[in-house]
């Protein structure tokens, strides 16, 4: 069990960092729920790695899901909800949630979130491209994998100084959109037509089969209800992903990471991608397990910077948000060879969800 203080902390912070902006029915209802021992003690129930703001808005959002009728769907544009947040909204939630109570529990005792928020593909796409190709990519914690489908998918990168940059297969089903910014003294990316993936490989201790429904409806359920575009984002890219699946392998990100790399061919570059995964690991264990591979790698990684490039690039408060600022992503690259770092760069801080990428100098 975790402790009722470290979750209510967690909503909170979640609300006032993450949510604050960007949602305003997750806001709403974390900053609520952090104020409510009752209901957020329903996140008590999974193990502390995992229980964070939003598990417990996963876990609702598949109850109401299965209940489309009931009146809290009003509330949730994923399921066509038209209100915005009211007086009645946090009433109505926690009326719901507590009379699932058994179910709310079971399912943040069971499950993970699993986010694959495909648009993070546009935040990676210009850094694997420093990766001289075809590359051998595997994925840590992919969930689904729809991220090592990003050589498939079309993307427009909006600039002050290009205009709007374009790239990927020119037919392609998914288009994704970003808007590109320049740091002080920072120069645009080279954004190539196409980068190249020779193999795809997704390590997971449970990857997320797309053809199973009620994965695939938990999968829904991890977006966030009041962004819909997102969730149409994620059909696209799950239908594009049935077509030409990746390699999965079941296992632990750290103890199996050799296990995994082992399925890319050696004559390869290979690419260990991490994309809002350290949270959940022990982010030393992961980069030692990096150095042991025996072989040269790159780690190409989304994820913010106390968890994740701190561990290479350390003393760089620049990279952390300050005190009165919104929660932000660091894309990172760095090489490692006979067990050493021969290169690390912060390239770019990011929105979570992919939408404006700030490069740096």
């Amino acid at each position: 069990m975790t402790s009722l203080d470290l979750v209510r902390q967690r909503l909170a912070r979640f609300a006032r960092s993450e949510a604050h902006g960007v949602s305003p029915l997750y806001e709403h209802l974390a900053a609520h729920a952090a104020d409510d021992p009752e209901v957020a003690g329903l996140l008590t129930a999974a193990p502390e790695r995992f229980a964070h703001a939003t598990l417990l808005l996963a876990a609702a959002h598949r109850l109401v899901q299965a209940e489309p009728f009931h009146e809290l769907s009003n509330y949730y544009p994923s399921l066509g909800g038209t209100y915005g947040a009211d007086e009645s909204t946090w009433r109505l939630f926690r009326e719901f949630v507590l009379e699932r109570a058994d179910r709310m529990r079971e399912l943040i005792g069971n499950r993970t979130v699993q986010t694959n928020e495909v648009r993070r593909a546009t935040l990676l796409y210009p850094a694997l491209a420093k990766v001289k190709g075809p590359v051998g990519l595997l994925e840590v914690g992919c969930s689904a994998g729809l991220l090592l489908g990003l050589d498939q998918y079309g993307y427009r990168y909006q600039t002050q100084q290009a205009g709007q940059l374009v790239a990927g297969p020119a037919k392609a089903a998914l288009g994704l959109h970003c808007a590109l910014e320049l740091a002080p003294g920072a120069e645009l990316p080279k954004i190539p037509k196409t980068v190249k993936i020779a193999a795809k490989v997704g390590l997971d201790r449970a990857p997320a089969d797309l053809t199973d429904e009620d994965t695939y409806a938990w999968l829904e359920a991890c977006v966030w209800a009041d962004q819909p575009e997102r969730l149409r984002l994620f059909g696209v890219a799950a239908t594009v992903q049935r077509k030409s699946p990746p390699e999965f392998v079941v296992g632990d990100a750290v103890a199996d990471l050799g296990k995994a790399a082992a399925r890319v061919p050696e004559d390869l570059p290979l690419v260990v991608l991490t994309s809002n995964v350290l949270p959940y690991l022990a982010g030393e264990e992961f980069v030692a397990a990096l150095r042991d591979l025996g072989r040269p790698v790159w780690w190409l990684s989304h994820e913010g910077y106390p968890a994740g490039l701190v561990h290479v690039l350390p003393e760089r408060d620049d990279l952390r948000p300050a005190a009165d600022e919104a929660a932000f992503g660091v894309v990172g690259l760095v090489r490692f060879e006979g067990g050493e770092v021969r290169s690390a760069q912060a390239l770019a801080k990011t929105a979570p969800h992919g939408q404006r990428l700030v490069w740096l100098p």
